[in-house]
């Protein structure tokens, strides 16, 4: 297949377990990755404002994973959109592969943030409301996607708590919860948010109408958290 053939190729969701399938080793952390999956389709598939094509418009939509020890399934998306070629999934984890078992913004197209230690995503995120607030770029919108555990992190905590009282409108945070938080409780994801000034809302993580329908909900003057209910991490 020429680069030419495979820029022009449509990927879709049945796609997606091919081209994960393409990616083998022994630190896929393959529920982590799957968890996400029909949450990342939706958002690049229907919501995000960004494309190969205008990946450093100042006006973009910026999307910024913070659950980032199971990229698989983010992998699979950037090459069924067309940020990286698909020839580069079978090299995943090698040495000399640009797609480690963390993203790199600098060596993966499309990736806004590098990812590491679990808790940074959302403070960054805040960051990047407020400067994008500041050079006052009212058009793009920030959204970061955390893990449940990732709560357990006193940093998203503090980020909560700004963003709610600050007004960020234009940030939104998708926490896949997959049942793996050490100190949680039934509806506790979205009350926390809502007692921050967020507008939340919990859907089923495997239904994409309900997710699109709760990333585009209105929330006015408020920034907005969706929390994206799945499968227990070891069912």
């Amino acid at each position: 297949m020429t680069i030419i053939e495979e820029r022009t190729r449509t990927y879709g969701y049945t796609d997606l377990p091919a081209l994960m399938g393409l990616m083998t080793g022994d630190e896929k952390h393959g529920p982590a990755a799957t968890s996400t999956l029909d949450v990342l389709w939706v958002l690049y598939d229907r919501v995000l404002r960004v494309g190969p094509e205008r990946a450093d418009d100042p006006g973009r939509d910026r999307f910024l994973l913070s659950k980032g020890h199971g990229p698989m399934a983010y992998y699979a998306v950037l090459a069924a959109r067309g940020f990286v070629p698909v020839d580069w999934l079978p090299g995943f984890g090698s040495y000399d592969s640009p797609l480690g078992h963390h993203p790199d913004r600098v060596l993966v197209p499309g990736a806004e943030i590098g990812s590491g230690s679990l808790g940074h995503g959302l403070p960054i995120a805040v960051g990047t409301a407020l400067g994008l607030r500041a050079q006052g770029l009212d058009e793009p919108r920030v959204w970061t996607l955390i893990g449940d555990a990732e709560l357990d992190e006193g940093s998203n905590h503090e980020a909560i708590a700004f963003a709610g009282p600050a007004g960020l409108e234009r940030l939104h945070t998708v926490v896949v919860d997959n049942s793996s938080a050490s100190w949680a409780r039934p509806g506790g994801i979205a009350a926390r948010f809502e007692a921050a000034g967020w507008s939340a809302l919990t859907v089923d993580g495997r239904d994409h109408e309900a997710l699109y329908a709760a990333f585009t909900a209105p929330h006015p003057g408020r920034p907005h958290a969706v929390v994206a209910r799945v499968e227990p991490k070891n069912a």
